[in-house]
């Protein structure tokens, strides 16, 4: 089994003072002993190999062994996730951090039913977050600000997952970075598909749920890009 990750934005230094929520969970949820092997990861790429030097009662410091500076992964592959009832929007970003995508952009499709706010926005972060350590990713996926349709149809490699397309994913031309538009549980309108241009695509004969489909066509872009 690998070494827990945590998050530590700064590891310069020999020796690293882990507090704060990432101590307190390093030293009494996962209860890290001296001498126990565990790596830091400022989010960006840096990841710090370090080995438990003393642990107080929410706080450890590590020795650091070695550190890697891991290049970010490339092509670039982002999420464009419309917004979600309940907690499928969280889900939908747990997964796909855990499959590898780099970041996820919500968007307020026509036809969602939930609204953006900070808290959301928050939860989002948060599952990010979690998710990108239990992936022991050293680059953390990030949430970036809520997008406009404009915005989202002016990047470029846009794909549009819709179930009427007629292009199998598995097939289209790919060229550098990709941004995959995931629509929502209604479906993206025609007039939102008419707006944001790029290439509709679908996965297969199936319909997946908005929270599930980011993941599975992710799966399939990083095999296909050489990510994975």
């Amino acid at each position: 089994m690998t070494d827990p990750v945590f998050f530590c934005p700064d590891l310069q230094g020999d020796e690293v003072l882990l507090d704060g929520p990432e101590g307190r969970h390093a030293a009494l949820v996962r209860r890290l002993r001296v001498g126990e092997s565990l790596d830091l990861v400022d989010g960006r790429g840096v990841r710090a190999s370090c080995a438990v030097l003393s642990v107080a009662k929410e706080s450890l410091v590590a020795a650091v062994g070695f550190r890697t500076a891991e290049p970010a992964p490339s092509p670039r592959l982002t999420v464009v996730q419309a917004l979600a009832k309940g907690e499928r929007g969280e889900l939908a970003v747990e997964l796909m951090t855990e499959v590898g995508v780099d970041e996820v952009v919500p968007w307020q499709a026509a036809r969602c039913i939930a609204k953006w706010n900070d808290k959301v926005g928050a939860r989002w972060a948060s599952t990010a977050l979690e998710a990108s350590k239990q992936a022991r990713r050293s680059w953390f996926l990030t949430v970036g600000p809520l997008a406009s349709t404009a915005q989202v149809g002016s990047r470029a490699g846009l794909l549009v997952l819709h179930e009427q397309a007629t292009t199998p994913l598995s097939s289209v031309p790919l060229d550098g970075d990709v941004t995959l538009v995931v629509g929502p549980e209604g479906g993206i309108a025609p007039e939102e598909l008419a707006a944001l241009g790029g290439t509709p695509v679908r996965l297969g004969p199936t319909v997946l749920r908005t929270s599930t489909a980011g993941a599975a066509a992710a799966a399939v872009l990083s095999a296909r890009l050489g990510r994975w």
